[in-house]
């Protein structure tokens, strides 16, 4: 029974000795607060309207057990001669950019000469109709996979990256600028 005894009160001081240790290993740096945790006064400068021995000696977080609301910062004041700041556009840029999709080139309905850049994702396919075999050329083959069947070349973009792609048509060579994002 003595030796359960001496052996709780052992295990008892290890802990307490362990949690001083850890404790003292903190010191008086000063912590970050945590994102949900107002921004405490720091453990050098006084706070406002308190003496600097309550400053030093309050802690310099809140703790996330106190279940108070936590305070919206203050309004940003003007001076007479400072005009006020325009607020933020609400809405969003906008991106000219579509994403993975087939888009269709039917080369009989389209005047290439309109036509001088588009952009898509990663997994975009350019279909162009009504074209030979080994006409339509990529500068870039290693961001593209290219495939011809029955008049139809199917150009899929699978790295991001600018290819040139180049289309003859009559007696003109057309190039169109396919950036992909």
């Amino acid at each position: 029974m003595r030796h359960t005894s001496i052996r709780r009160l052992v295990t008892g001081v290890a802990a307490a000795v362990a949690l001083a240790g850890a404790v003292g290993a903190c010191g008086d740096d000063a912590v970050s607060p945590l994102p949900v945790q107002p921004a405490g006064p720091s453990r050098s400068t006084p706070t406002p309207g308190a003496s600097s021995t309550t400053a030093a000696a309050s802690p310099s977080r809140v703790p996330p057990s106190t279940g108070r609301p936590v305070a919206a910062p203050p309004a940003p004041t003007r001076t007479r001669d400072t005009p006020p700041r325009p607020a933020p556009s609400p809405s969003p840029p906008t991106s000219a950019c579509q994403g993975a999709v087939r888009y269709d080139l039917p080369l009989a309905e389209t005047e290439l000469e309109l036509l001088k850049s588009l952009c898509f994702a990663t997994g975009a396919v350019l279909r162009i109709q009504g074209i030979g075999p080994g006409l339509v050329t990529v500068d870039r083959p290693e961001l593209v996979s290219q495939h011809y069947e029955a008049g139809v070349v199917d150009i899929r973009f699978v790295r991001p990256g600018t290819v040139a792609v180049t289309i003859p048509q009559e007696d003109r060579t057309h190039t169109i600028t396919v950036v992909v994002r």
